[in-house]
């Protein structure tokens, strides 16, 4: 009975893919300023293929690199990807108020729950309005359940997550220099 058991652990361990055996692609944000490090998420194309199409879209042609994190609550998330207002460097009167020049999304919920470590893609009140704006989940939120749509999860750099200045304004914004996707990448 042991040996069985054992035998089981083990063929369970050699069955959980790696992130280099993953077929799924991977998205590479580089975050620098109080955070300084690397940030992987898996893509979760089988879950929202439109969304993830549209992230791929945006990192490939660069349209996320120097995007701050707009919107940062301790003990939710970190909210990023305003690729029309957000930029560092210039105004973010407006940040977390745009989006990209293509059309907005229409919703593909799913049962998938907000965990930590999620990418969520963020929307306004309109179901079908997510465009280029995404969030990454600190700590579970299950309010979010079948609310959001669920289009990745970090598999390595949550420590780089965790260390990303909070906002200290009205409902997470952010005063002074924010972080910021200094670049971004996908791997296939």
């Amino acid at each position: 009975m042991l040996r069985r058991n054992l035998l089981a652990a083990a063929l369970a361990l050699v069955a959980v893919p790696t992130l280099a055996e993953t077929t799924n692609p991977v998205l590479e944000i580089d975050v620098a300023g109080q955070a300084n490090g690397t940030i992987r998420i898996e893509l979760r194309p089988d879950l929202a293929p439109q969304h993830v199409a549209r992230v791929i879209e945006l990192a490939e042609s660069g349209a996320y690199d120097g995007v701050v994190f707009h919107r940062v609550i301790e003990g939710f998330m970190a909210q990023t990807g305003d690729v029309e207002h957000g930029r560092a460097g210039a105004s973010l009167a407006r940040a977390g108020m745009g989006g990209s020049n293509l059309p907005d999304l229409p919703a593909e919920f799913t049962a998938e729950p907000f965990g930590r470590g999620v990418m969520g893609m963020a929307r306004s009140q309109n179901p079908n309005s997510a465009n280029s704006q995404f969030f990454l989940m600190f700590a579970p939120a299950p309010h979010l359940n079948g609310q959001y749509t669920v289009l990745g999860q970090i598999t390595e750099g949550l420590d780089v997550l965790d260390a990303i200045k909070r906002g200290q304004g009205p409902n997470g914004a952010m005063i002074g220099e924010p972080d910021v996707m200094a670049a971004v990448r996908v791997i296939r």
